[in-house]
């Protein structure tokens, strides 16, 4: 490693008084300690620690020292220590704010079966660094007073060449453990790293293997790669190589054939572009939550149903006729399996639901209680579903693109003067439970709720009653019933 980058590290390194004094400690006990993975990755980069002058919260260190012992060099010093992952030889301290996890060298090997890993202590550096994911996680700073810069997989020069590589065979090191394939699906995303040729075909041969990972960690994995700027070169090799036929398979099937006879979009490519926008919108919004998993997510998955509804029609036309109805099912169908928040999973298939209600408003026709239906069916997603279905429009002849833009500013116009002059946000009927019941002379019970829901639908047609007017349809409606 260059003297200067290794100058540059170090200098890093100094600027956090934790690590300076962690290192003190281990060093006076006999023992080493070294600062390891995305800590030492993003100061080779360059990245959040020399923009802000401050060291990340969270850092990973590795020692030669037993966890016990590990623990005797902590006391007195440490904020609090935790030893919930000290089978596995990590111990966990906070000190002043940042959170640490020290992990004694490990020599371990995998049962390849259940993925967890025969613990084995190691007694080397080198030994501990070859057993990690990726040459850019391979790289270790002492933290005594040398600060020597440790590669010995040549991982700076694969964060220099943008290159992701494993430290041994990558069949070895997917084979101990699969998720590490789609760790690399992230890493794509989030640092700009380009798989190597042996990586890509080894995450190929071995996709079926990520069906031996739970659920929650796939899942983890692949909010983590939606969540980063611009993931889609990571969705499209998620897709490749087969990764997403186990756990989103779904999406592959996006990839539908199109023949010289029936030409439709390319629904694989659309999404990935609905998505491109989709995350532009977002983060053009000061207002907005970003980044957006439930957005984005939606983004991705909308026409998921559009394989299971294609019909070839006459003249070589493709129709998806309810698509939106066929994917909110396999929307919560996929995202439960991956054991996503219910709230996610609500949303997500919500706004598919709803992705192709606009393209019934034409050019305004919608009456005042269609809109008031848009806005109360999409409830708080409403923002969300305004940017999905703007994201939605990727046709490349500009005067189409233009004028559903200009039909959508209208709709959101009439949103606007309506929501002046109503609530919107919260279409109530003008009566509540009791004066429904105490109108028509009723106990509790599911009358009451009929009739409160009738009040509901009148209220989204005709806007605001005045009391007389809600009690004297509410008594026609009761009449009509009892005739």
């Amino acid at each position: 490693m260059p003297p200067a980058v290794q100058q540059t590290v170090r200098d890093l390194v100094d600027l956090s008084p934790v690590l300076a004094e962690v290192g003190q400690r281990f060093t006076a006990a006999g023992f080493q300690v070294h600062l390891v993975g995305g800590s030492v990755r993003d100061a080779l980069l360059a990245a959040e620690w020399s923009r802000s002058g401050t060291v990340p919260g969270d850092l990973d260190l590795t020692t030669d020292a037993r966890p016990e012992q590990t623990l005797e060099v902590l006391r007195g010093w440490a904020g609090s220590t935790w030893n919930t992952g000290i089978a596995f030889g990590t111990v966990g301290a906070d000190v002043r704010g940042s959170r640490l996890e020290i992990t004694t060298f490990r020599a371990d090997r995998y049962d390849r079966e259940s993925r967890n890993p025969e613990v084995a202590w190691g007694d080397s550096l080198e030994d501990d660094l070859a057993r990690r994911d990726f040459t850019v996680n391979a790289m270790a700073v002492s933290l005594g007073p040398d600060r020597t810069v440790t590669d010995p997989f040549g991982g700076l020069g694969d964060l220099i060449r943008r290159r992701l590589r494993t430290p041994g065979s990558a069949e070895e090191s997917f084979a101990d453990d699969p998720l590490r394939m789609l760790r690399a699906v992230r890493f794509v995303a989030q640092l700009g790293l380009e798989p190597d040729g042996d990586v890509v075909r080894a995450m190929t041969a071995m996709s079926a293997q990520l069906g031996r990972i739970t659920a929650e960690r796939v899942q983890a994995e692949l909010s983590k790669t939606l969540l980063q700027q611009s993931p889609r070169a990571a969705l499209e090799l998620f897709v490749a190589t087969g990764l997403a036929d186990v756990v989103l398979p779904e999406l592959s099937a996006l990839r539908m054939e199109i023949d010289e006879h029936h030409q439709h979009k390319d629904v694989y490519s659309h999404s990935l572009t609905v998505l491109d926008q989709a995350i532009a919108l977002e983060e053009a919004d000061p207002d907005a939550e970003s980044p957006d998993l439930v957005l984005r997510l939606a983004a991705l998955l909308h026409d998921i149903g559009k394989p299971a509804t294609r019909r070839h029609e006459e003249k070589g036309r493709v129709s998806f006729h309810h698509h939106e109805v066929v994917g909110a099912k396999l929307v919560r169908k996929r995202l439960m399996a991956l054991k996503y928040p219910k709230d996610v999973v609500e949303a997500v298939s919500r706004l598919t639901f709803l992705h192709l209600r606009f393209h019934g408003y034409g050019r305004g026709e919608w009456t005042d209680s269609a809109v008031r239906r848009y806005v109360t069916d999409a409830g708080s997603l409403l923002p969300r579903l305004h940017k999905l279905v703007r994201s939605d429009c990727t046709t490349r002849n500009r005067r189409r693109a233009a004028a559903l833009a200009e039909t959508y500013d209208s709709l959101e116009a009439r949103i606007a003067e309506l929501s002046a002059a109503e609530d919107l946000a919260r279409v109530r009927p003008d009566l509540d439970g009791n004066a429904i019941m105490e109108l028509l002379g009723l106990p509790p019970g599911p009358e009451v709720g009929q009739a409160w829901r009738f009040l509901k639908e009148l209220r989204l047609e005709r806007g605001p009653l005045d009391p007389d007017d809600a009690e004297t349809a509410l008594r026609e409606w009761w009449a009509a019933r009892q005739a």
